[in-house]
């Protein structure tokens, strides 16, 4: 007897509690939460990267018209030179030579004319008196003028000689640095068929450039004036800073990728850049500093209608803020934004505000109008608790998966005592 009623005192009891925990469970009521981030003002950066190489703004490539043998070098690599001062001499031997030739020549086309003009006077005279014939007269005039032609080709030679001469000597033609000498004194150079290079001169170190390469895709944002940063690898922890001056038309097609050449100032005053480093450039396409700013998270977020009427009347005693209290925001025409809608959390309440948006980083929308500094807007909501009533409502996100047949709807049927 006492076993029976100790059975049944312990299935009360397992009854009870099963009843407390149903109970307990099925009366939890849903909680929802809402992320808010507060407004406040930053800098929107949209950039595009490009490499380059630094060159010098202007370089001069010193060579010399003669052939000869290098008698003399006045400079090394990194000297300084101003425009007009000697740079190298070449051996003046066998131009003098040529000089002297040329001189002869002169001197003696002058003698040939000299007599030929004096037989063509003798001539003149005769004829006037018809005491020669016409064709003495007309050869001796021939004669004279082509000793006078000859003359004149004797001077040409003997001028293009004496500046031959003068090429011997080599001359900076502009201020600046030497940045390679590709000559020896003894050397030979050849100019038969092209000139060749001796020096090449660079005018200043101190305003450099950077001739970058810029896709197809992203030219068209790339304007005159726009602001760029750069680093090279010999510094790679400094950035640089210049302005692009130039972007020119014509293509460069390498392995079927077609890229432009954007000219971008590069001040060195302190001449650390040197010619030939690489440059990683960074063109601010879009930069806007001390703006409002709101994330884009706030922009895209729209609340569960369901969760949000549970939010509002559990904060606010079943008043429902469904509608802004402020009028709507006009859209900007004149700062070409647009208009969105944000959930801002105004007290205990969730309620949308519209908002006038401008330029984006994908991170941060430029606010134009709606929102001010300090105000908070809700970028994501979360909801617990529940599942164990009818009726409640859980927060999905649209991107997680869900079980194939999930959305099917199952039929109970009544129970049949």
């Amino acid at each position: 007897m006492k076993k029976r009623i100790l059975y049944i005192g312990s299935a009360v009891l397992v009854i009870a509690i099963g009843y407390l925990a149903y109970r307990t469970l099925g009366s939890t009521k849903q909680t929802v939460s809402f992320e808010t981030a507060r407004i406040e003002k930053g800098t929107i950066s949209n950039t595009i990267t490009a490499t380059g190489t630094l060159e010098a703004i202007k370089t001069v490539n010193v060579g010399t018209q003669v052939s000869g043998v290098i008698e003399k070098i006045f400079v090394d690599f990194n000297s300084q030179v101003k425009k007009g001062q000697l740079l190298a001499q070449l051996d003046e031997t066998p131009l003098l030579a040529q000089l002297q030739q040329s001189k002869a020549s002169v001197d003696q086309a002058e003698a040939q004319v000299k007599y030929q003009k004096a037989t063509y006077e003798r001539y003149k005279a005769l004829i006037a008196k018809k005491l020669i014939a016409q064709s003495d007269f007309d050869l001796a005039e021939y004669n004279y003028n082509n000793a006078l032609g000859s003359l004149s080709n004797a001077k040409s030679m003997y001028d293009k000689n004496k500046i031959n001469l003068s090429y011997a000597r080599i001359y900076s033609p502009i201020d600046g640095i030497i940045l390679d000498r590709a000559v020896d004194e003894g050397q030979t150079v050849a100019a038969s068929f092209n000139t060749p290079t001796l020096f090449t001169i660079a005018n200043d170190l101190t305003q450099m450039r950077v001739e970058a390469k810029i896709d197809e895709a992203d030219i068209g944002q790339v304007r005159n004036d726009q602001r760029v940063e750069f680093t090279v690898d010999a510094f790679p922890l400094r950035k640089f800073s210049g302005t692009v001056t130039e972007i020119r038309l014509q293509p460069v097609s390498s392995a079927n990728v077609i890229t432009y050449t954007v000219v971008i100032n590069a001040p060195n005053p302190e001449k650390v850049l040197m010619p030939g480093m690489t440059a990683n450039a960074t063109f601010f396409v879009t930069e806007k500093k001390d703006i409002i700013l709101v994330p884009a998270k706030a922009v895209r977020f729209t609340p569960d209608a369901a969760a949000l009427a549970t939010y509002n009347q559990s904060n606010t005693s079943g008043v429902l803020a469904s509608e802004p209290q402020a009028p709507p925001v006009q859209l900007d025409q004149q700062a070409g934004g647009e208009s969105q809608t944000v959930w801002i959390k105004q007290g205990a309440i969730i309620q949308p505000q519209k908002i006038t948006v401008g330029v984006t980083d994908e991170i941060h929308f430029e606010v134009l109008s709606g929102l001010k500094e300090g105000d908070e807007v809700v970028v994501s909501a979360t909801s617990t608790g529940g599942t164990a009533k009818a009726g409640a409502t859980t927060v999905k996100s649209p991107f997680m998966p869900q079980r194939p047949g999930s959305n099917r709807k199952t039929t109970t049927s009544p129970t049949t005592k």
